[in-house]
């Protein structure tokens, strides 16, 4: 049997027929435009070489409206590329309120993965058809990539910081994920795979892995240990801020600055917390950098996250 012959990877997610299709029209575009002048380039070559009969008299000294034509046509053309590739753009960093979020930490030189019941994988991520998916990622020692080609995605991930990206399985199956980013001796064996699923069958999988606490429950438990709760919580004698619902509210700082609560602003209030000081506290949280993973860092926003809609989070 003759293998097929395939232009492209395969599009297993919306994104990458969306992106598919720009960078056809792109392609036609910039190929019709270039087909154009070289017609133009050798007819008049032809028509206008020595020795021609061609009729050289009552040259044209102006031409206003060609100019205006070839001026404002391609500059139009150009411009409804530009808005198309910035609205394909936005989607993979918009997520939408069905998202999944799954949690990923890069090392050298594996991927690892977990989701917000607790269930944890390694070189291996297991997602659902049709749902659209947020990835939120770190890398733990250098700059990695998040590259999937059948997706149309890559995203750089970066130590010390949060990156996340949006996209929506399209297709059930099993695709190849790489680190596009040169990370190490061992960086071309940083591979891994992602098996798209059906909901029914996912949500089997989900429930049927090693029984332990939600991401949610594991980070109520590090917020005892840490000792966040004796600050943060509404009944502490200490003058901190209440950390119920913070995800995705806007925080007034110190400095009149303003910002809306994501990960990496709960990060960095973790781990460089004289970074950005709500205005009217102290800055008096001690750094907890060195002494906390970013797999326990996760847990802890995942609690924060659902502390908003569950009064009892310890329950999860």
């Amino acid at each position: 049997m003759r293998p097929e012959f395939h232009l492209l990877p395969a599009d297993a997610a919306a994104s990458a027929t969306r992106l598919d299709s720009l960078a056809l029209c792109l392609l036609l575009l910039c190929g019709a435009v270039a087909l154009v002048l070289f017609v133009l380039m050798v007819g008049f070559s032809i028509r206008y070489r020595a020795g021609s009969s061609a009729d050289r008299t009552h040259v044209p000294k102006k031409g206003l409206p060609v100019e205006i034509a070839w001026t404002v046509i391609p500059l139009l053309l150009f411009l409804g590329i530009y808005a198309w590739g910035a609205i394909d753009y936005v989607k993979l960093y918009q997520a939408p309120g069905n998202a999944m979020p799954v949690f990923v930490v890069a090392k050298q030189w594996m991927w690892e993965a977990e989701h917000r019941n607790g269930r944890r994988e390694k070189g291996q991520l297991h997602l659902p058809l049709g749902r659209p998916i947020r990835m939120v990622m770190t890398s733990q020692d250098v700059i990695h990539s998040f590259f999937v080609p059948d997706f149309r995605v890559k995203q750089d991930v970066v130590p010390g910081r949060y990156t996340s990206i949006v996209f929506t399985p399209s297709r059930t199956g099993e695709y190849r994920l790489y680190c596009a980013e040169y990370c190490g001796t061992e960086h071309a064996m940083m591979l891994g795979r992602i098996v798209v699923m059906q909901p029914a069958a996912f949500a089997q999988w989900l429930d049927a892995g090693p029984r332990q606490p939600g991401m949610a429950a594991r980070g109520y438990a590090l917020y005892r240990r840490y000792g966040c709760s004796g600050c943060h919580d509404p009944g502490s004698n200490v003058h901190a801020p209440d950390l119920t619902g913070l995800l995705g509210r806007r925080v007034h700082l110190a400095d009149g600055r303003e910002l809306t609560a994501d990960e990496p602003y709960v990060r960095d209030s973790i781990l460089v917390p004289t970074k950005d000081v709500v205005a009217g506290y102290a800055p008096i949280m001690p750094s907890f950098a060195g002494q906390i993973g970013e797999e326990d860092i996760l847990a802890i926003i995942e609690y924060i996250r659902e502390s908003a809609h569950d009064e009892l989070p310890r329950g999860r």
